[in-house]
């Protein structure tokens, strides 16, 4: 039999998609209330990649990323992700998102996005959540899957995320054994 261990603390993140409307000024601000503080933004970039989320955000959308300072427990994330749900409701304007969330986690080996949408690569997290692993890291760099979504294959991303990654493997050197605040 396996011996079960403590589990590592990872590093929240959340990717936001938003056409300047109001959601997109709120969303940081409601973020850091719910899970602590921003500690890592990427750039902001043109999201070109499908017209999916025109009908509902409109045109002209861009995509950023946020990393958080306080680590969570892996096993919060479906709950991070009901909380952005209900976050998204609340920016909502006549019955349409401003913006859209997009929460996961990454630790040394792996980026995984929450959804509410299964497929065959999806693993069911419990209350309508799925996980999706994102990118594996190998020689020096995270690598998309098949599977991942085109704005997470970028440089933008990769090198955004990479950045991320650095920042955690110190915080974790640094705080030794788990240290940690609930995400929930």
């Amino acid at each position: 039999m396996g011996e079960i261990r403590k589990i590592q603390p990872v590093k929240l993140i959340c990717g936001l998609l938003a056409s300047g409307r109001v959601g997109a000024r709120h969303a940081v601000p409601l973020l850091e209330a719910l899970f602590g503080p921003v500690n890592s933004e990427s750039e902001t970039f043109p999201f070109d990649f499908t017209s999916y989320y025109e009908k509902e955000l409109g045109e002209g959308i861009l995509r950023r990323f946020l990393s958080f300072e306080n680590l969570i427990d892996p096993g919060e994330l479906a709950a991070v992700k009901l909380k952005t749900n209900r976050l998204e409701e609340e920016l909502s304007e006549g019955g349409k998102r401003t913006v859209n969330l997009d929460p996961g986690y990454l630790d040394l080996s792996k980026l995984v996005l929450a959804t509410t949408k299964d497929a065959t690569y999806r693993v069911y997290l419990g209350e309508g959540i799925y996980a999706q692993s994102t990118y594996y890291f190998q020689d020096g760099s995270y690598h998309p899957w098949e599977w991942t979504y085109a704005d997470y294959r970028t440089d933008t991303a990769i090198g955004f995320f990479n950045r991320v990654r650095g920042e955690y493997k110190r915080e974790l050197k640094r705080e030794g054994p788990v240290s940690r605040r609930s995400a929930t």
